[in-house]
């Protein structure tokens, strides 16, 4: 029986994660009063033909007054010999704060007072889990495929899991560098494949301008330095408690050689086994442009 305990920041995607695991067969159950957890516990962990096989909980700061206790229950559930696994949906304060403003929803702890003040009293009240917690996923910069797939890796694929997320992400700088960028890297020093006349309409994601950039020998040296710095860092930062890094690579238009080189750094990190994603935010814009 898998067991699992679904909580985080109220509008990180605890409901969509409770909806997932639904999907692929768990028992579901949000916002049960504290004191009943221990009594679910037992039930869930009950063997026999109606046994279930997987049961997930969702706890969040709705528990009001019951959460200082939920330390204390989840003691009492591990006296009970009962095996359980908590996943922490966190996500950045000022995602957050633009998803409320979106949907216009009150935050929990914001009734008549404004949601900074809500998201930070959370937080202080939501630590012990997160420090508990088996699993952490940020979803500052997933969209719900990219959440579905965390899921997926943790919970139907069973593979090893870091409470570590990386987004690389290629740019133009003449649309600006990324306001969420934590690392910035300028590949403006590689030969441009805008002036060669068959590569122009094309764009980084395809053979053509890939093997044109990677042509260089400076690209692959670039690649693999940035790759000994990663290697070096995201260890650094998970010591440090941070949850995801955003890694920007720009070039003039965001078309060709970053996207290139984004590509590039993305499948030496999944080889790697970190959780990771590749977006192309300027890949389009000169096309639309001149639609």
């Amino acid at each position: 029986m898998r067991f699992v305990v679904v909580t985080g920041m109220s509008g990180a995607g605890k409901s969509s994660v409770l909806k997932m695991l639904e999907d692929i067969g768990y028992f579901c159950v949000d916002n049960l009063p504290v004191p009943l957890l221990p009594k679910f516990a037992e039930l869930v962990s009950v063997q026999g033909e109606n046994a279930m096989h997987q049961a997930a909980l969702g706890i969040d700061i709705r528990s009001g007054e019951g959460l200082a206790t939920v330390n204390k229950v989840l003691e009492n559930i591990e006296d009970l010999k009962i095996n359980y696994e908590i996943l922490f949906l966190d996500c950045e304060d000022a995602v957050l704060i633009k998803r409320y403003k979106e949907t216009r929803r009150q935050h929990p702890l914001a009734v008549g007072g404004r949601i900074e003040d809500g998201i930070k009293n959370e937080r202080k009240k939501m630590k012990f889990l997160k420090q508990r917690a088996d699993y952490i996923i940020d979803t500052s910069q997933m969209l719900i495929r990219d959440l579905k797939g965390e899921v997926d890796k943790i919970f139907v694929k069973n593979e090893p899991y870091q409470n570590f997320y990386l987004t690389v992400l290629s740019f133009g700088f003449k649309y600006g560098i990324p306001t969420d960028a934590d690392l910035v890297f300028d590949v403006r020093f590689l030969p441009n494949p805008y002036y060669v006349e068959s590569l122009r309409k094309k764009t980084g994601n395809e053979p053509e301008v890939r093997d044109y950039v990677l042509n260089c020998k400076e690209a692959g040296m670039f690649l693999d330095k940035v790759e000994d710095l990663l290697v070096f860092l995201v260890p650094q930062y998970i010591k440090e408690g941070k949850n995801q890094l955003v890694i920007a690579v720009g070039c003039t238009g965001g078309k060709h050689r970053s996207v290139t080189m984004a590509n590039g750094i993305y499948h030496r990190l999944a080889a790697k086994n970190y959780s990771a994603k590749v977006e192309h935010r300027d890949v389009s814009k000169d096309a639309l442009r001149n639609k």
